[in-house]
């Protein structure tokens, strides 16, 4: 299949070099499914794998990343939630561990955190959900962003990816840029990659993979959706900051709305902490993913799904999801050369 793929080699070697791969296509890092399983399908594939640290127990994330040292093909990355309450147990971990690459998510890094990652010879990526951010995590000296637009599931900021790609791909045209959220079509792939970015990250894509350990109906959730089903959630009150998680709706959305408002009553009461209330919103959505992934209860679980689910129609081996992708894109960028060509 490589062979054939010339336009899309040319345009993506920055990428390569980066990643330490053949294909600059990132799975991304999905609390509960990105696992060693799925990692190695992605990686028998050349293409980049990412592990999830959620807020799994150390000693399971330890087991985890030795499992990736074991049987890797590629470099890989672990995705740290910086949110979580396990985060610290997790960072100081993976100081001591092979993994080469580090993406920092949930919220976004300290300079420190970023700082002590790359004494210890780790790559660093973070999420850059608009300008201002992304710009303070290059001061930082992050080694690269992953410009993810709120289409995706899962964790979101609030700009679109349309936007990002205007307010940041086209001004830091000299920095490492991957983008993600709402991705699930190579022919788009093309055209970012002929805008600047070094690769594209892709979620939802792969949940819908055979190797995927997300339970049946999970997937068959995804597959049935469309793409306004996926909803971000709402924050009902300052006084109670919540990072956005967009979900296909269900019985847990609401669940959630009741949540928030039962947490807003408790601290107007004083009667539980900011910081406290905050950690009751994320234990709930890491039991509720958990209830959907791994149980298939898809009514009072969180179905995270970015909108891409809308373009997503069957489950397929990981090998097919990659190889189409890299199809349409060089076909794309094929179709372009030859309208190119025509104009002069």
């Amino acid at each position: 299949m490589q062979n054939n793929i010339v336009l899309l080699d040319k345009i993506w070697q920055k990428g390569k070099d980066f990643l330490g791969v053949d294909l600059p296509i990132i799975s991304g890092g999905m609390t509960w499914l990105s696992d060693h399983e799925l990692a190695e399908a992605v990686s028998d594939c050349g293409a980049f794998p990412v592990i999830a640290a959620g807020n799994m127990p150390p000693e399971e994330l330890e087991h985890e990343i030795d499992e990736c040292v074991r049987t890797l093909k590629t470099p890989f990355a672990v995705n740290l939630i910086t949110i979580a309450p396990n985060y610290r147990a997790h960072f100081d971990l993976i100081l001591k561990k092979s993994a080469q690459y580090v993406i920092f998510a949930g919220s976004f890094p300290r300079k420190t955190d970023i700082e002590e990652m790359k004494k210890h010879g780790k790559k660093t990526l973070s999420f850059a959900s608009e300008r201002t951010i992304a710009s303070r995590q290059i001061d930082y000296g992050v080694d690269a962003l992953i410009l993810e637009g709120s289409e995706a599931g899962g964790h979101i900021g609030y700009v679109s990816l349309i936007i990002l790609l205007q307010q940041v791909l086209f001004d830091f045209r000299d920095f490492p840029i991957f983008v993600a959220g709402g991705l699930a079509d190579g022919r788009l792939m093309a055209y970012l990659l002929l805008m600047g970015a070094y690769g594209c990250q892709f979620g939802s894509l792969f949940v819908c993979s055979d190797e995927c350990n997300a339970h049946p109906k999970f997937k068959e959730a995804f597959i049935r959706a469309r793409a306004r089903q996926a909803m971000a959630t709402p924050q009902y009150d300052s006084r109670l900051p919540v990072v956005a998680v967009r979900a296909i709706k269900n019985r847990a959305t609401d669940e959630f709305g009741k949540l928030q408002f039962k947490l807003l009553k408790k601290l107007e009461k004083g009667q539980i902490t900011r910081d406290k209330a905050q950690y009751e919103v994320e234990k709930f959505w890491v039991g509720s993913l958990r209830k959907a992934v791994i149980e298939g209860d898809v009514d009072f679980g969180s179905l995270m799904a970015g909108q891409s689910v809308g373009l997503i129609s069957e489950i397929k081996p990981i090998k097919e999801i990659i190889e189409r992708l890299m199809q349409d894109a060089e076909s794309e960028l094929q179709r372009l050369s030859a309208l190119f060509n025509s104009l002069q």
